[in-house]
């Protein structure tokens, strides 16, 4: 078990079972959808993520958090993995206070950002619900977000915080944004990869691309081709990153 995937297991549990000896001081860490509130105790949107209902309750939060955490942290590194996780769950502190009127406590918001970054590395691995049926990550994010926005607007699962688990998963998506965009990988490609030519317009990229001789091109390098083209077709032109530019230009029989 990674370090702070035990961390959080372990803190959790602490402090569920202090909220059962000790529930009149639970109430000072409740997340509650009052801005008046929330500006006087503001560690709610931090503490809120560490008390639990039930034994259900944080049971599945903690199941979720030791499936898909270690491999995640692993991935990630231990300091972006915690950051992810708080401010998934911070996220979802924020979203249930706009959209909803109840209190909420539980670390469903940041295990589902925890969840959607699973799906979002691993799309095609398979989870065992229940240990029976079979369900890839992806679909169970889609799953997920889909039960959470019946839920949240009234359609069943009442006195379950279903914007917070909406949340998570805009929280954990906005963050993992912010890593690829600040990779140091990243930086390092568009320094050593030449920029695109100012003034050079879409139109005259595709020209100059449309004389690319697939056919003559080797299957590896046609594929690639292949591939880009149809990125173009369902995303247009200025989706491309500068990589699949610079392959388009190397086989073209013009120079740009």
């Amino acid at each position: 078990m990674t370090p702070w995937v035990k961390r959080l297991l372990i803190a959790n549990i602490v402090m569920f079972f202090l909220q059962q000896t000790l529930p009149v001081y639970a109430r000072y860490l409740v997340l509650y959808p009052d801005m008046y509130l929330l500006v006087r105790m503001p560690w709610t949107l931090i503490t809120y993520m560490f008390l639990h209902g039930s034994f259900m309750h944080i049971g599945f939060n903690m199941l979720v958090l030791f499936f898909f955490g270690p491999r995640i942290e692993a991935r990630l590194g231990s300091r972006h993995f915690i950051w992810l996780y708080m401010l998934s769950g911070v996220a979802g502190g924020v979203l249930s206070i706009i959209l909803s009127p109840a209190a909420i406590i539980g670390a469903s918001a940041a295990t589902y950002g925890v969840m959607f970054t699973f799906a979002r590395f691993w799309p095609h691995e398979r989870i065992y619900i229940w240990g029976v049926l079979p369900v890839e990550a992806r679909m169970l994010v889609i799953i997920a977000t889909v039960a959470s926005l019946w839920g949240g607007f009234g359609v069943w699962g009442s006195g379950i915080a279903h914007f917070a688990h909406l949340g998570g998963f805009v929280g954990a998506w906005l963050y993992l944004k912010w890593m690829e965009r600040n990779a140091p990988s990243r930086k390092f490609r568009e320094r050593a990869t030449p920029g695109i030519p100012k003034g050079r317009s879409e139109a005259a990229d595709l020209r100059r691309w449309a004389t690319i001789p697939r056919d003559e091109l080797h299957p590896l390098n046609r594929e690639e081709v292949e591939r880009i083209y149809q990125k173009i077709e369902t995303s247009g032109v200025r989706s491309l990153t500068i990589e699949e530019r610079a392959s388009l230009d190397r086989f073209s029989r013009e120079t740009g």
